[in-house]
């Protein structure tokens, strides 16, 4: 295990590093992909036979199983992240990284030497190691099987308190085919549109759903805006106007529907992190 260089003094709290939630979908050799599991974010602290578990807002965590399986490792001192969830009454912390071992900061480490220490230690039940995905399109694998969705991490990346793009989270979308009411103008170097306005119908009304601004390219973009001056109309369709842009809006005869991906509702019905999959008709 490691030894010297580094801090010598375990730290009473380390800020979790966060993911940033995108909405791309790719693979490369230079990512990993692990599930994101549905819990609460943990950190474990060892020192001696001390283990203090704190949650992501450093609120201490009472559990004991948890407690005794990490005092229980090979190390004088270490700190674990992970996820602690909870699945038919069974508790287990899924550990995904290893920031302290044995007097040594491993933060400035990159992800893969850091993984290589924490494949070592003998995780046994409550404890379990995050696993790497080798699905082709590893999103698919985590929507297919209910998962929450999955983490991409950077190979090479050091661990950071704070919310990082070498850490980003897919979450697995709702799908759904939504109408055309209206779109808002391109700015700056952008080119057809801004957004398209999206709503979807209730007995007679055009309930307005939300901006939908990615998922699009130059020539979408520009194909859409002929299609859409075509059909522009004087007044919105949508029968309510709450959450409409107030300005450079344009109106539009519902008749493009759209299939967007969105990651959930809002409590204001709204479609939240939207993006456009693919023209309908």
């Amino acid at each position: 295990m490691a030894k010297g260089g580094g801090e010598t003094t375990l730290p009473d709290w380390v800020t979790p590093m966060s993911a940033t939630l995108t909405q791309d979908r790719f693979t490369g050799p230079e990512w990993v992909f692990e599930r994101k599991f549905d819990g609460i974010r943990l950190l474990a602290f060892k020192n001696g036979n001390d283990v203090n578990l704190f949650s992501r807002n450093q609120l201490p965590q009472e559990l004991p199983e948890v407690a005794r399986a990490v005092a229980a490792l090979p190390a004088e001192n270490l700190i674990l992240d992970g996820e602690m969830t909870w699945h038919t009454a069974e508790r287990r912390f899924y550990v995904f990284d290893i920031i302290w071992l044995n007097g040594v900061d491993l933060r400035a480490w990159p992800l893969e030497r850091r993984r290589e220490y924490l494949e070592k230690l003998p995780l046994k039940s409550p404890l379990a190691l995050v696993e790497r995905l080798d699905a082709a399109r590893p999103w698919e694998q985590a929507c297919a099987e209910g998962w929450e969705g999955v983490i991409a991490k950077r190979l090479g990346s050091v661990y950071e308190s704070r919310r990082s793009p070498a850490w980003l989270k897919m979450k697995c979308e709702v799908t759904q085919t939504f109408v055309v009411g209206g779109f808002t103008d391109p700015q700056g170097t952008r080119v057809g549109l801004g957004a398209l306005l999206v709503g979807h119908f209730q007995d007679n009304d055009l309930l307005f759903a939300g901006k939908v601004g990615t998922g699009f390219d130059s020539k979408l973009l520009r194909d859409l805006r002929q299609r859409l001056d075509r059909l522009e109309i004087a007044s919105s369709p949508f029968t309510s106007g709450k959450g409409l842009p107030r300005i450079r809006a344009h109106w539009v005869r519902p008749e493009i529907a759209v299939e967007v991906g969105f990651i959930e509702w809002t409590v204001h019905n709204k479609l939240r992190h939207p993006r456009l999959l693919r023209v309908v008709s």
